[in-house]
């Protein structure tokens, strides 16, 4: 499969520890199967921090989501545990670490970003929020959150 990359600096070695914090999944490399969604995450880090308007193409084998070698965690949709794993992953106030390899799930964007700061003000609760989320139409991401995750993925363009 093809996936892609939005950025603003063209590299050829993913350094994962200049992956920001406190996304979605947590700190790792993020791609998606959307071309033109990594074309907008390119647009936008271009106009937030400068640089180019660049997307990266990468092939990953499929099989390797089931490779009993790496331990990777698929959602299925927005359900009430991948909210409580983004809302965690996101959250400043709390220490929240995992070990995973790759992860595939939606993508929270703006408005789940919202949600998110409501359900964690106590403005909605998790049945609430997860429910909300239904409505909403989101893509997957793809994280890579370790070295040998980021190994399977060859750079094309």
């Amino acid at each position: 499969m093809i996936l892609y990359h939005g950025t603003n600096i063209d590299f050829e070695c993913i350094d994962l520890s200049k992956s920001f914090p406190f996304k979605d999944f947590g700190q790792g490399f993020y791609l998606t199967e959307i071309r033109s969604q990594a074309e907008k995450m390119a647009k936008r880090k271009h106009e937030t921090l400068g640089g180019g308007l660049i997307v990266q193409e990468y092939d990953f084998e499929e099989n390797n989501l089931h490779n009993k070698d790496l331990k990777t965690l698929i959602f299925k949709g927005t359900t009430p545990e991948w909210a409580k794993f983004v809302f965690n992953n996101r959250s400043r106030e709390i220490d929240f670490q995992h070990d995973y390899d790759i992860i595939v799930g939606p993508i929270a964007d703006d408005g789940v970003a919202f949600l998110i700061n409501q359900y964690s003000s106590g403005a909605i609760t998790l049945p609430q929020f997860t429910r909300m989320l239904k409505f909403r139409k989101l893509s997957n991401q793809y994280f890579f959150g370790t070295e040998r995750s980021i190994s399977l993925l060859k750079r094309i363009k």
